[in-house]
């Protein structure tokens, strides 16, 4: 696996250089997913508040993933597919950045939540995997792991999600 991610090196990289954008201009850094994703959602976001591998100052990265309140009553009260776009409604601005992970790219709430985030007029990181679904077409940027194994996809997000918090600690 680690051999075809350098086939992904530059979108990973664009990517990681939009993230050290967004935080540099006062951006907050939002991520959601389902599943496997919403805990590698809530392990980014961690990594970037606490710290990677250095200590330095904490660096704004929501998880999007994690008020069970939030989640639980908008699921029941209005639905599921839209728990994502709801809380970008809420809290994002344009100056900020969500990460959108799927592993097959086609998640309704995620696609949701990308949508929402455009309308605020903010960049989009899609990480997917397969052959990147409707998620890929609808990002600033795209980052497709090759592979159609659904663990094989996930271990490479989080991997590319480390490869980001380095490069994001590498610019503080």
């Amino acid at each position: 696996m680690m051999e075809r991610l350098a086939d992904c090196s530059g979108a990973i990289e664009a990517a990681g250089a939009l993230l050290i954008e967004t935080l540099r201009q006062g951006g907050k850094i939002l991520l959601c997913g389902n599943g496997g994703s919403a805990a590698d959602c809530q392990h980014i976001a961690a990594e970037l508040v606490v710290r990677y591998e250095k200590n330095r100052k904490a660096l704004a990265a929501i998880a999007l993933t994690t008020d069970s309140s939030i989640l639980t009553a908008h699921s029941n009260d209005i639905g599921f597919d839209t728990v994502y776009s709801r809380q970008i409604e809420a809290i994002a601005n344009e100056k900020d950045c969500l990460i959108a992970i799927s592993t097959s790219g086609t998640s309704k709430n995620i696609l949701n939540a990308v949508d929402a985030a455009r309308l605020k007029g903010m960049a989009v990181i899609g990480l997917t995997g397969c052959e990147g679904g409707e998620l890929s077409r609808q990002v600033t940027h795209s980052v497709i792991v090759p592979s159609d194994v659904t663990a094989r996809i996930q271990e490479a997000h989080i991997l590319i999600g480390h490869w980001w918090c380095g490069a994001i600690e590498g610019a503080y």
